[in-house]
């Protein structure tokens, strides 16, 4: 993208964000409902089901800013982890968007009737989410319209998505960490190296997920 592009998309965002805020919305609100009608799902089916009409509420717009968001963050990362990373973090975030939308219309999720598992975990998961949203430090962000709660949201649905419908864990297989580890699937298990390592971060995805925690993990290929 052009810088001048790059420019317009910003001031667009400022505006947009700025609108909002003279309207009154309050995000916090609107995240504790979606929250909790996430909640209310009882199988893997209806959960779906919620995800997607929450997640076609996203604008194309939308989805660009969080698209531009997470290509910023991709570039701050150093060569050669950046190229090796960075098809994963693509897949963890709009694969899986592309894979929820696809599933919604084909009706799949009509036919899935599983209980959503480890029920305690989900419920857990669900309460996070509004404070979640409000909690990550982004006072450093030039564009307001990445602090918009709503935007960080799409972060937690489509995990919610990976980890709870697919029973995957929220970063895909194959995805290397510093240190040249990545997430694993032995048999009909995921394993991790970081699993239990961000318990400070109440807000993590991680504490979530359902991959299990690797004491010894295979470094990826050179």
């Amino acid at each position: 993208m052009s810088t001048t592009s790059t420019g317009k998309v910003i001031a667009m965002a400022e505006r947009i964000a700025t609108e909002q805020c003279a309207d009154g919305r309050d995000h916090d609100l609107e995240i504790d409902r979606i929250a909790l009608r996430m909640q209310s799902g009882r199988t893997k089916g209806e959960l779906g089901a919620i995800l997607a009409h929450e997640i076609q509420a996203y604008s194309i717009f939308d989805l660009q800013i969080i698209g531009g968001r997470l290509n910023a963050e991709i570039e701050q990362l150093p060569s050669p982890y950046r190229e090796a990373v960075s098809p994963h973090f693509r897949e963890q975030l709009f694969g899986k968007h592309h894979l929820l939308l696809a599933m919604y219309h084909s009706r799949a999720f009509d036919r899935l009737s599983t209980p959503i598992h480890e029920r305690e975990r989900f419920d857990a998961f669900c309460a996070m989410i509004p404070a979640g949203t409000l909690e990550w430090d982004d006072t450093g962000e030039r564009n307001p319209y990445f602090r918009n709660p709503k935007n960080r949201l799409f972060y937690y649905l489509i995990a919610a998505f990976t980890m709870f419908v697919l029973e995957e864990p929220g970063h895909p297989v194959g995805m290397p960490f510093p240190g040249g580890f990545k997430v694993e699937q032995r048999g009909g298990d995921y394993y991790c190296l970081i699993r239990d390592k961000e318990k400070e971060v109440f807000y993590s995805i991680c504490n979530f997920c359902p991959a299990l925690q690797s004491e010894e993990n295979t470094k990826t290929s050179r």
